[in-house]
Order: structure tokens, then C-alpha cells, then sequence
């Protein structure tokens, strides 16, 4: 939704940035993605549209800020994932419940299978592109926001230590950034989850690797020479580093999905849709019969 507050005069310059920044949140509307200003940003520098340094990020903000305001971009396509308004669902009915469970009812997909997959990424900015691939496969996923709080992991252990008593075998799919920090958090997340569980948790790391870096080409950032770690990431890697949020959505999409359809079983797959689809159709039918249920009462 566009809409108009304050009046703003933009120059030749800020226009096309502007120009630039509607194309690309259409072709994040046109896949189902919206986007945070940081996604943006990393759109315009992997089309050489802008250089890939603060000034620029903080530019590329200002303009944004002026032309929502001014009724040029979307409020609705660029989103701050970190900050949101949480309150309890409310109802107008209780038929209205019965009838929006019917369309929410889901199954455990996972329980039936001999794989226990979760999706865990670092930045909470990425949550909502996570989303979107992580239910079409009914895949619990999480937001680390950097290194996970011991109180999570040992969750986390407790959750996948069970899982392995029931003769299941737990996987973490991480996703992270390329960067000394971001490469020790999927090592870090192994290490604590086989301490906590006290069993061989398997952890993989499907992104950033290198051969994605070559293959998907994002911007490079310097690596942080403060970081404690930067120097055994240096005689790996060298100097640069390459942040997750420069990857299109698609991307991230792809690569969750190339990494979790070779774990389904596709015969316990089919019969978990079955289940579901019946649960449904019982509910929609409750709701149907509501009137007649509440008389029947009276």
C-alpha cells in the first residue's frame, strides 16, 4: 500500500533509486517474499546499482524512508522482522473457531518418517524467508540470532534426545553467514547438542558454503579482524566475508527443499496428507452442523 504523508522533492539520482528499489520488491511480491531494507540493500549491491559499504546502506535507507513517506514504495513490501506487536487471536463465535480450525488443522508430518529435520539460521531478519520454505515440508525452524543461549540448546537436546530413544534420527540444517563467527556457530551448535543429548547429533551446514559463494557470486564484506576467530578463518578463507542476506529468497528456498526431499519416506508422506485431509473435512463438517449442535443443546 502506498500512501501519501509528507511531499518531497528527489532528485534525478534518488528517483532512480527509487525506480530500482520498486523493481526488485516486484520481484520479491512476484515469488511470495516481502523484504527487509538489509535484503534490499544486498539486491542493489549484487546489480552493481550501488557500492557495498555503510554509507551507501545508510543512503539507500534515507531515500526509502522519504519515498514511503511520500506515497512512492510500498509500506507493506519492506519489513522489520525484529520488531512486532504480539497479542491473543480473538473470535467473533465459537462457530467461527470451528470453522477456522478446520483450515489450520495440521498433523506431525515428522512423526511417521525415520528422519527429525529443523531448519535453524542465524539472523532473525531472514525468519520470514525461512517461513515460506519451511512449511510447504511442515519443518519446525528457528532463529538462532547468533550464537543460541544454552538454555536453547539444552531445549533443543532434550527435544532430539527423545526423538533417538523413539528410534529417530535428528538433523539440524543450518544456515549461516560466511564470516569467522558465522562459519564456529555450526560447529558450536554440533558441539553442545551432542553434550546436552549425549548422542552424535547431526548438524549440516547448507549455507554460506564457498561452492555457493562461487556459484551465487554475493558481494564481499571485509572480515571482522576483531572477531577472536578471524585469524583461523584468515589462513582458511582469507580476508573477505559473505552475509546470508545477500542471497535472493529463492535461493535460500531451493536450497532448504534440494536438502530435505531426499530425507522424506514418500509412503508415510502420502498417508500423513491423507490424515490430514480427513481431520479436516470432520471439522468443516462440525461447523456446518453448528446451528443444529447448539439447538440440540437448548
Amino acid at each position: 500500500m502506498k500512501i501519501f504523508y509528507t511531499a518531497k522533492k528527489f532528485g534525478k539520482t534518488a528517483l532512480a533509486v527509487i525506480d530500482h528499489a520498486n523493481h526488485i520488491i516486484s520481484e520479491y511480491a512476484s515469488q511470495g517474499y516481502d523484504l527487509t531494507l538489509r535484503q534490499l540493500y544486498y539486491q542493489f549491491v549484487s546489480r552493481d546499482l550501488i557500492a557495498n559499504n555503510d554509507k551507501e546502506y545508510k543512503r539507500l535507507g534515507n531515500i526509502i524512508s522519504d519515498a514511503r513517506r511520500a506515497g512512492l514504495v510500498d509500506w507493506d513490501s519492506i519489513v522489520d522482522r525484529t520488531r512486532y506487536l504480539r497479542k491473543s487471536p480473538a473470535w467473533e463465535s465459537p462457530q467461527e473457531i470451528v470453522a477456522a480450525c478446520a483450515e489450520q488443522f495440521d498433523i506431525d508430518w515428522w512423526a511417521s518418517q525415520s528422519i527429525r529435520p529443523e531448519v535453524w539460521i542465524e539472523k532473525d531478519a531472514l525468519i520470514g524467508v525461512l517461513e515460506v520454505a519451511c512449511r510447504q515440508w511442515h519443518i519446525p525452524y528457528f532463529s538462532c540470532r547468533g550464537y543460541v543461549s544454552d538454555s536453547e540448546i539444552w531445549a533443543a537436546a532434550q527435544r532430539m534426545a527423545k526423538w533417538i530413544d523413539q528410534g529417530q534420527h535428528p538433523i539440524v540444517l543450518h544456515l549461516g553467514d560466511h564470516d569467522p563467527s558465522g562459519i564456529d556457530m555450526s560447529r558450536d551448535i554440533a558441539d553442545r547438542l551432542n553434550l546436552f543429548a549425549r548422542n552424535e547429533i547431526d548438524v549440516r551446514r547448507i549455507a554460506l558454503t564457498m561452492p555457493q559463494i562461487d556459484e551465487y557470486q554475493p558481494p564481499p564484506n571485509p572480515a571482522k579482524i576483531t572477531d577472536a576467530r578471524f585469524q583461523s578463518y584468515q589462513e582458511t578463507y582469507g580476508d573477505e566475508s559473505w552475509e546470508l542476506d545477500a542471497l535472493n529468497p529463492e535461493t535460500i528456498a531451493n536450497l532448504i527443499t534440494d536438502n530435505v526431499q531426499p530425507l522424506i519416506d514418500r509412503k508415510a508422506w502420502t498417508a500423513a496428507d491423507k490424515k490430514r485431509t480427513t481431520g479436516r473435512g470432520q471439522l468443516q463438517q462440525i461447523s456446518q452442523l453448528w446451528d443444529k449442535a447448539i439447538k440440540a443443546t437448548q
